[in-house]
């Protein structure tokens, strides 16, 4: 049956017309302007614009690349003796930033191994005492007269120091 099919669909394409192709026809179609050109603008390349740029550059690196007249640098002299001045400046900047890198080392050493201060300085010794004063039980709160006399005596200290310095801006 497969056979039958695929011939009938071969006859079946044989058989339709084929698309008529048209030829191409060169001729104007105003009649009698057969001597009127067509006028086509054609564009400089890319070569052309290469090469002219290519010329340009080739004789400003010339240019650059001479001496001057009095015995003077070339351009390209000068410029490359900028670029190792910048040299100079990079290598002190980078002297710097590596001088104040090791200083940070270094402080950061000892501020990691310096001893640390174990006791607290309190601005009041009621902190102690805050909370509910009711429903305590008795034996709770921990006698502090010690602690706050400490404190007093450490306050007296100050207010003296601090008398002596202002007596002392006073003589003078």
């Amino acid at each position: 049956m497969s056979a039958i099919r695929q011939r009938a669909a071969l006859l079946a394409r044989q058989a339709r017309p084929q698309a008529v192709r048209d030829t191409r026809r060169y001729g104007s179609s105003h009649g009698h302007d057969h001597h009127h050109e067509h006028t086509v603008e054609e564009k400089l390349g890319t070569g052309f614009y290469l090469s002219a740029a290519t010329l340009a550059g080739t004789w400003v690196v010339y240019k650059a690349s001479r001496p001057g007249t009095d015995g003077e640098l070339s351009t390209f002299s000068r410029w490359l003796k900028e670029w190792a001045d910048l040299h100079q400046t990079w290598e002190t900047r980078n002297d710097l930033l590596a001088a104040a890198v090791e200083q940070a080392a270094a402080d950061r050493h000892l501020l990691l191994n310096a001893p640390r201060n174990r006791t607290h300085d309190l601005r009041f010794p009621e902190v102690f005492n805050t909370g509910s004063p009711f429903n305590v039980p008795a034996g709770h709160y921990v006698n502090i007269d010690k602690v706050v006399a400490h404190y007093q005596q450490q306050h007296l200290k100050e207010e003296e120091r601090k008398a002596k310095k202002l007596a002392a801006a006073a003589q003078q």
